[in-house]
């Protein structure tokens, strides 16, 4: 089948390959344009673009889809368009141009989680099983009808960055699927059943710790984020951010009953960092500090003041964190 293909992050790459090496005729790939990136802002293309390159395929850049790119999409004559993460929205003047339509992967199981951010807000929510979604783009957010789906247990110590790759794979082999199915002609796609949720793109803010809520959402929340936007909070005015959070063994009776925030160092070979939150002490695995590389809590905690004499503080509370 002849493949209009539309994506821009890592997390498109495997299917673009797939697709690939199915012997689909990819005649051309439609990416966001070049971006700058790290300390000196140096204009990148995106892992798509770079994959295309590899690959031979022709390239389209475009932020949005306007009437030069339709007239673009409309010359590689596409029989089928396959949009994986573009990160832009497709007009409707442009849903006709291929033959079959748009066919859009979604890293979520439809109607759960329409939106730009599906895995962090399955994460975020303790979603015990997500999966990914093919599905007849049309003009609704992510409200098209299905053709198939893949689930995927979610782990609780696992982020939505190490859960979006391992969708990744899985969703290609469904794209797989989905384009051989249409391309054979035995695949009809059904409508979205079941109350549906959103999942809009998350903010800097989304990623701060309340540290007056329970432990299980805080642990939610700081894997949901990592690594975009990324957990943190605050230490004398300084943004500390927090790595993911695996262990979820006991809390061991030293570590007290600290305020929310407020840190507890417990001593030993592996000294071990916790935080009072609004139900018990959470352990602090890695953190990083404004300015440095992200290191074992351990590490970081032998740089805190003595334990906090505030009234009501844990005798052995060390500092707070807001």
């Amino acid at each position: 089948m002849r493949i209009l293909f539309a994506g821009t992050p890592a997390v498109a790459v495997p299917s673009l390959r797939r697709l690939v090496e199915d012997g689909h005729d990819v005649a051309a790939v439609l990416t966001r344009p070049d971006a700058p990136t790290g300390r000196k802002r140096t204009l990148t293309p995106s892992p798509v673009a770079a994959c295309a390159t590899e690959l031979g395929l022709p390239l389209i850049h475009a932020r949005r889809i306007d009437a030069t790119v339709r007239d673009a999409v409309r010359a590689v004559r596409p029989e089928l368009a396959a949009i994986v993460a573009y990160g832009g929205l497709v007009p409707r003047e442009a849903l006709g141009i291929p033959e079959h339509g748009w066919i859009n992967l979604h890293f979520s199981l439809l109607p759960r989680w329409r939106g730009a951010a599906p895995v962090q807000h399955a994460v975020i929510h303790g979603d015990e099983i997500t999966g990914a979604a093919t599905f007849q783009l049309e003009e609704g957010l992510d409200t098209g009808p299905v053709f198939g789906t893949v689930t995927q247990p979610v782990d609780p110590g696992t982020t939505s960055g190490e859960l979006l790759e391992a969708l990744s794979f899985s969703g290609a082999e469904l794209l797989a699927q989905t384009v051989a199915g249409i391309a054979a002609g035995r695949l009809e796609a059904v409508p979205q059943a079941g109350e549906p949720s959103l999942a809009p793109k998350l903010g800097i803010e989304d990623g701060r710790v309340d540290w007056a809520q329970p432990a299980l959402a805080i642990r939610r929340r700081i894997n949901g984020t990592t690594p975009e936007p990324g957990a943190w909070t605050e230490l004398d005015g300084q943004r500390l951010k927090l790595g993911p959070l695996r262990a979820s063994g006991p809390v061991p009776p030293e570590a007290g009953t600290p305020r929310p925030g407020g840190v507890v160092v417990l001593p030993g070979k592996r000294p071990r960092v916790f935080v009072g939150t609004g139900s018990h002490p959470l352990e602090l695995e890695t953190v990083q500090p404004a300015g440095r590389k992200m290191m074992p809590a351990a590490d970081w905690a032998r740089g805190l003041p003595a334990p906090d004499a505030t009234p009501h503080a844990d005798p052995a509370e060390r500092t707070y964190l807001g």
